[in-house]
Formats: structure tokens, C-alpha cells, sequence
């Protein structure tokens, strides 16, 4: 694994390097994308069930599109007793985290007449994307489905690509059935996402969409924004690790190494004080690389966007894990809690050396759907807010509205809305 030295020249070519992974890169992909979000919106089912046999190999039709109970059943069946338990318990663990994040509608009243307040309000209808064959991940079903269970969503639907032979991953349909599903439905694709957006025969019109996909599904979700609501456009994983010369190297190369067999854009980056250490983890990874069963995937990743960067001191290795803005950040320091203190930009942060980033993905219990591409800067996990909506609440007396009545007549004037002030002239003319 490459080492190189942490200048500012560095940091920003690989800051340059990261964002070329962004889906806002992918606008040769844009012209296929709206073309099936047309036809589906104008087609409907037609074009829905088209584009399942063009790219899926499946004859669905309004009859089969339907998961039904018989075949999660047959799923469970499928499944080791084992497994099915740990996905009772991951999402149990989702649960209660996400429990704790419930707002309550409040109300402030003075003695004036003023009530101000927010009503709080779960979404009506959620879609939630799962992505199917290799990319089938049952633990985004919960990190999914939960929350918006818990914000009191009334239905959520989910749409996931069948096999040819119309199966869906017996994992998928396990976990939406644990996190609590209405209804599932065989679509996948762009096209999914153009018939959540806008209804179709068989798929109801959503509220608002979440769920990672490929480039294709991150594309149509940025297009029908505005349409519906979504939770954020993914980009490829990442992780980050920031570790001083106390860090295990063999933890350290694990974990990187964690990431980087998601994909060939996947991005792995260790940030350290140490010499010795950077030498330790590359020697380590290099190891690991030689005996897992992804090795070929990790290489590319590692050859694109794996780094190893040795800074002068902490300050320096800080300042870069905030100007990176990492998905996933490990701090593996001395005194993790003192440092976690002075990170601003991370999706999620684990902190020592058995927080390891899998613990987040799958059974701790924060949600794992995290900000990518520097997005962390500005957007946040995944929560119980992404499902609700909050409503402002006003209303005044009539001595209320007097006392403050010429303030507002010379806001609206000073703005040259006269409408808006005769607004509040007419109810005081008598006087």
C-alpha cells in the first residue's frame, strides 16, 4: 500500500482524486436515466415490466410483481436459524438507538395571546430501495426500514430487482419482514425508481425514497428529486483512520481493508503520526490482500484511491481527517475520546481499537447509511428526522397583533408589499 508524505499539495490531490467518484461525475449516464424515468412516468406499468425483462431477464407482470407471504416464508426457510436470529437482534439494536432520536410536537404560549409551536408529523408513504444479485445487503433493509418505523411512517414499500427466475434474496426478504415492510414489490433499477416517483398501476407514488443503488438508481433519485423526497445520492464507501504509534497495525490494515473490498472505488486512507506504523500497516495489508477472497477487488481499490499519509504531527493529521470528511473514520489514538472531540467532519466515528467499522455496518445499532464523497461536511446519517416533517404553528390575539402591528406594515412596505401590510392594516381599522 502506496505511503506518502501529508503536504498540502497531497491532501489536495487526493481530495481531487475522491471527488471524481462522485455521482455528480456520471452525467454520461444521465441522457439512459431520464429516458426511463419518461417512459415509466408516461408507460407506467408497461414500461415498468419492459425494462424488468430488458435488464433483470424477468417476464413480471401485475400478477407476480408482488412479493407474497408464501415466498417469505419459503425465505426463511432458506436461512440458518442462526442468521435470521442476528438479524432479530441488529435490528432490535437499530431500534432502540434510533428510538431515543423521537421528537415531540411542542407549543409555547405567553400571556399575551402568542401560541407558537412545530407540529411533528411522520411521512404518509416511504419507498425504500434495496440493490439485489451480489450487491444484495440485508443490513440497509434495517438501517432502512427501522428508523422510518420508528418516526411512525404508515406504509413503507420497497422495491427490490428479482433473479431471472423472479426470486429475490431470501436475506432481503427475511430482513424487510423483521424491520416491518407493508409490501414488496420485483423492480429494480432506474425504472423502480421512476414508478415509486410517480405511481404506476402496481407501485403507489411515495413520499419520499432512500436506499443505496448503483449509478443508474443514484442517478434517477437526484432526477425525480423535487418529485418526491430522498435521503442523499451514495457514492462509493470509504474509511479513514487516524492512529498514532500506540494503533495495532494488524487492526489497522483489517479495517481498511474492510472497506476497500466493496468495490473498485471503495476508498481506504490511513492518517498517522507514525513511520514506523505506516510501514507496519503496509506490510500487514499486503498480507491480508494475498488471502482474502475479494483480493481483486481490494487491489484495484487500493491502487485507485488507497493511501497511506504520514503528517509532522497530530494537528496536521487532524486538519486533513476534517478537510476529507470521511464516511467512515476510526480513531485508533492514544486517547480516542480527546481527539473525537476535535473532529468536525466525519459520517460516523469509532473510537479504539475494537469499534471497528463492521460493528457499525451491522449490529451496533447507529445507522450506517453515512454521508460519502465529503458530504459529511454538510449532510448527517440517516435518522428518525429523514422521516418526518415538521409543520410551523402561529397563532395570536388580537392585543397580540396590535403590539407588533406597525412593525410588521413597515417590513412589508420597506419591501414594497403593500398587500402584505394592508394585510394587517384591515384588522385595525376601526380603530
Amino acid at each position: 500500500m502506496r505511503i506518502v508524505k501529508l503536504t498540502q499539495e497531497t491532501k489536495k490531490n487526493i481530495l481531487s482524486d475522491l471527488l471524481k467518484r462522485s455521482p455528480n461525475q456520471y452525467s454520461s449516464y444521465e441522457d439512459t436515466v431520464n429516458e426511463i424515468l419518461k417512459n415509466v412516468r408516461e408507460e407506467g406499468d408497461k414500461a415498468l415490466f419492459s425494462y424488468t425483462k430488458k435488464f433483470d431477464k424477468f417476464d413480471l407482470t401485475a400478477d407476480n410483481i408482488l412479493v407474497t407471504r408464501q415466498e417469505i416464508d419459503a425465505a426463511y426457510q432458506a436461512l440458518d436459524d442462526a442468521l435470521i436470529e442476528t438479524i432479530r437482534k441488529s435490528a432490535e439494536n437499530i431500534r432502540v438507538f434510533h428510538q431515543k432520536q423521537l421528537r415531540n410536537s411542542w407549543f409555547d404560549a405567553k400571556p399575551d395571546g402568542t401560541i407558537l409551536g412545530m407540529k411533528i408529523t411522520p411521512i404518509e408513504r416511504v419507498g425504500v430501495y434495496v440493490p439485489g444479485g451480489k450487491a444484495a445487503y440485508p443490513s440497509s433493509v434495517l438501517m432502512n426500514v427501522v428508523p422510518a418505523k420508528v418516526a411512525g411512517v404508515d406504509e413503507i414499500i420497497m422495491t427490490t430487482p428479482p433473479g431471472a427466475d423472479g426470486r429475490i434474496n431470501p436475506g432481503t426478504l427475511v430482513a424487510a419482514d423483521i424491520a416491518g415492510v407493508n409490501r414488496i414489490f420485483k423492480a429494480g433499477g432506474a425504472q423502480a425508481i421512476a414508478a415509486m416517483a410517480f405511481g404506476t398501476a402496481s407501485i403507489p407514488k411515495v413520499d419520499k425514497i432512500t436506499g443505496p443503488g448503483n449509478i443508474f438508481v443514484a442517478l434517477a433519485k437526484k432526477a425525480v428529486y423535487g418529485y418526491v423526497s430522498i435521503d442523499s445520492i451514495a457514492g462509493p464507501s470509504e474509511i479513514m483512520v487516524l492512529a498514532d504509534e500506540t494503533a495495532n497495525p494488524r487492526y489497522v490494515a483489517a479495517d481498511l481493508l474492510s472497506q476497500a473490498e466493496h468495490d473498485e472505488l471503495a476508498s481506504a486512507i490511513l492518517v498517522t503520526t507514525s513511520e514506523a506504523l505506516a510501514e507496519a500497516v503496509s506490510k500487514e495489508v499486503d498480507g491480508f490482500v494475498e488471502v482474502l477472497e475479494r483480493r481483486e477487488i481490494i487491489q484495484k481499490s487500493l491502487d485507485n484511491y488507497g493511501y497511506i499519509l504520514v503528517a509532522e504531527n497530530m494537528e496536521d493529521a487532524i486538519a486533513a481527517v476534517n478537510e476529507v470528511a470521511s464516511e467512515h473514520l476510526e480513531l485508533l489514538t492514544r486517547n480516542p475520546f480527546e481527539t473525537m472531540t476535535k473532529i468536525r467532519n466525519a459520517g460516523a466515528i469509532f473510537l479504539g481499537e475494537y469499534a471497528s467499522e463492521p460493528l457499525g455496518d451491522y449490529f451496533a445499532g447507529p445507522n450506517h447509511i453515512l454521508p460519502t464523497n465529503g458530504t459529511a461536511k454538510f449532510f448527517s446519517p440517516v435518522n428518525v428526522d429523514d422521516f418526518i416533517k415538521k409543520t410551523s404553528i402561529i397563532s395570536y390575539s388580537r392585543e397580540a397583533l396590535r403590539s407588533v402591528s406597525e412593525d410588521i406594515q413597515r417590513f412589508a412596505r420597506s419591501e414594497g408589499l403593500t398587500a402584505h401590510a394592508n394585510s394587517i392594516k384591515v384588522r385595525f381599522e376601526k380603530d
